[in-house]
Parts: C-alpha cells; sequence; structure tokens
C-alpha cells in the first residue's frame, strides 16, 4: 500500500521513511516484535546508502542502530513476558556487526569525513548486545578485528563518549574483569584498588586473604559481602575463588615444612584447624586431593600411609599457568 509513495524522494530515503512510519504504527500498537523487524529493514537500507557515502551520515547511523537495540530488547522481553521465544536482542547483533564491517572498510574517504570515525561508537554497540544475550566469547571477533587493522585512528582521537573514560563506566567495567583475573591468579595492586574506593571496599578483605592464605578470614568475607556479590551475579565467581585462599594456605604448610617432598596429611589438617577451619582429618584429605586435581598443586596422595608425596619441581605452578581456569566455573 505504500507502492504508490516510493520515489517520492530520493533514493533510499524513500523506502527509509516509509519503514519508519511502519515502526511508529507498530509501537503505537504496542507490538514490539513487528517494529523491531521493520527497523531491521530500515537499518538495511540505510547501510546500502552508507557503504557509498561519507563519514557524514554516522550520527544517522548511530540513531538507527541505537533504536534497533532498544526494540530488540523491548521484543525480547515482550516475548519472553507472553511465554514466548524472541532472538532479536541476537539478530541486532548480527544487523549491528554488519554495520562495524562497513565504517572498518571505508578506505577511499578523506580522513576527516571516514567512516572510521563510528568505529568504537558501534563497537560498543554490539558488544552490549552480546553481553545481554551472554555470547560474551563473540566479543573476540570483533576485538580481533580492531587489532588486525592498523589504519584505524588512534583512540584517544575519538571523542570521549566513544572512549569509555567516565570514572563510573571504568569501576563498572572492573569490577568484572578483576573478579576474572583473580580466578586467573592475576591479583590486583594496591595502587589499582586505592582509585576506585568502591571496589577497594569490596574487594581488599578477598584480596588479603588469598595473599596470606586465610581461609576464615576469606570466608567472613564472603558472608558479609553475600548480598552484594548476589546483586553483582558474582557470588559463584567469588566463591570459587575461595580455592586460590586455600592454596594460599597449603602453600605455607609446604614452605614451613622446608619444601618438602613427603608431607603428613595431619600437616595440611592442623593448618586449617589454626586458620578456623573445623573439619575431620579425612575432609582435609579430601580438600588436598581436590587441590591436585584442581592443578593448584602438582603431586599424589598416598592413603595408605596419610603421606602426601608433592614435585620435586613447581609443587604449586604459578596460578597465571593453571589451564583453562574458567572452566570450573
Amino acid at each position: 500500500m505504500f507502492a504508490p509513495y516510493e520515489g517520492g524522494m530520493q533514493a533510499p530515503w524513500d523506502l527509509i521513511a516509509i519503514q519508519y512510519v511502519l515502526i511508529c504504527g507498530h509501537i503505537a500498537k504496542r507490538r514490539p516484535g513487528d517494529a523491531f523487524f521493520e527497523q531491521a529493514q530500515l537499518v538495511s537500507h540505510f547501510l546500502r546508502f552508507f557503504t557509498e557515502n561519507r563519514g557524514w551520515t554516522l550520527p544517522a547511523l548511530f540513531s538507527i542502530l541505537r533504536d534497533l537495540r532498544d526494540l530488540a530488547f523491548d521484543a525480547d522481553h515482550h516475548a519472553k513476558y507472553n511465554g514466548q521465544k524472541s532472538e532479536c536482542m541476537e539478530e541486532a547483533a548480527r544487523v549491528i556487526a554488519k554495520a562495524f564491517g562497513n565504517c572498518m572498510t571505508d578506505r577511499t574517504s578523506p580522513p576527516d569525513q571516514s567512516r572510521k570515525w563510528g568505529i568504537y561508537y558501534v563497537v560498543g554497540l554490539v558488544l552490549k548486545c552480546y553481553f545481554r544475550v551472554k555470547r560474551i566469547s563473540l566479543s573476540k571477533n570483533v576485538l580481533r578485528a580492531l587489532d588486525a587493522n592498523s589504519d584505524i585512528p588512534a583512540l584517544s582521537l575519538y571523542p570521549r563518549s566513544h572512549q569509555v573514560r567516565s570514572p563510573s563506566d571504568l569501576w563498572r567495567i572492573l569490577t568484572y574483569l578483576i573478579a576474572l583475573r583473580v580466578l586467573k591468579g592475576h591479583l590486583p595492586s594496591a595502587e589499582l584498588l586505592q582509585r576506585f574506593p568502591i571496589l577497594d571496599e569490596l574487594y581488599s578483605s578477598f584480596i588479603t586473604a588469598i595473599r596470606i592464605g586465610d581461609v576464615a578470614a576469606y570466608d567472613r568475607a564472603l558472608e558479609r559481602w553475600e548480598r552484594r556479590l548476589v546483586e553483582l551475579n558474582l557470588w559463584l565467581t567469588l566463591e570459587k575463588a575461595r580455592e586460590l585462599c586455600l592454596r594460599g594456605l597449603f602453600r605455607r604448610v609446604w614452605v614451613a615444612s622446608n619444601k618438602s617432598t613427603r608431607i603428613p596429611i595431619s600437616m595440611f589438617h592442623s593448618s586449617l584447624k589454626i586458620s578456623g577451619i573445623d573439619v575431620v582429618e579425612a575432609e582435609a584429605e579430601c580438600l588436598v586431593a581436590n587441590m591436585i586435581y584442581r592443578g593448584f598443586m602438582r603431586g599424589y596422595i598416598s592413603h595408605e600411609k596419610q603421606m602426601v608425596v608433592l614435585a620435586q619441581t613447581n609443587a604449586f605452578p604459578r596460578l597465571a599457568d593453571r589451564p583453562a581456569p574458567f572452566a570450573m566455573i
């Protein structure tokens, strides 16, 4: 029914205008799924025009991609509320990733009019979509594309809003990045935490406990911050990082025994009791076995002799060298 209006203005703006009318109609009638579909078509029409023009069209690109992501969120939420399945956010990620490719491949425009000035803004939208659908691994493709193109302007030349320089954004990113780095054995420095008092208050007690192998102190920190960690979806991550604290305690036993390759299980049991962890010796043996199984210690247990036999070299491998530490999350 919109055919008579095609050609009423220069292409592709006629098709884009028609799509926009359709989108507004679906939104007014509370049909977010249909609105998203029409918005995806609008973006498709625009990208065909975008690849043939210079960076002056970037503000329009940013606007329609933001609308696409927002409509995808509304469509998925509406479908979930009504017991239906919807993958609009994943489709939005694919469309926005295509726009990212169109920005990357501009090799003909003058430097000040290049579509490459939209790269980091579009990257931010793509990553938000990936995070929303829990497909974080796909972000590696985007990062590899950025690393492979040396002709991209320096990040410092982009608008600040494209660079994520806001302190609130930085501490939000670090909140999750620190937790994942801790699992790999990379503990944040005191200088880094002091720059962000909120993170210092949250993480300092955990980091201190890991450094000295104080399992009881780590457990107290988990209890104290349980509500906040659950709100941040970090409870399981920090609970799993407790193993690093246990590894630190057992390593202190090894050092106290002059780095002997044969240590009675009773010594590990005693270290747990001194640390405030009241367990029977059989459970202490299980904890040591678990440390060996997960790669925190190298050796084996002689159950008959109640002895832990450690490797002569590298008995406690560097935490950062553990294979696939995230596999156990």
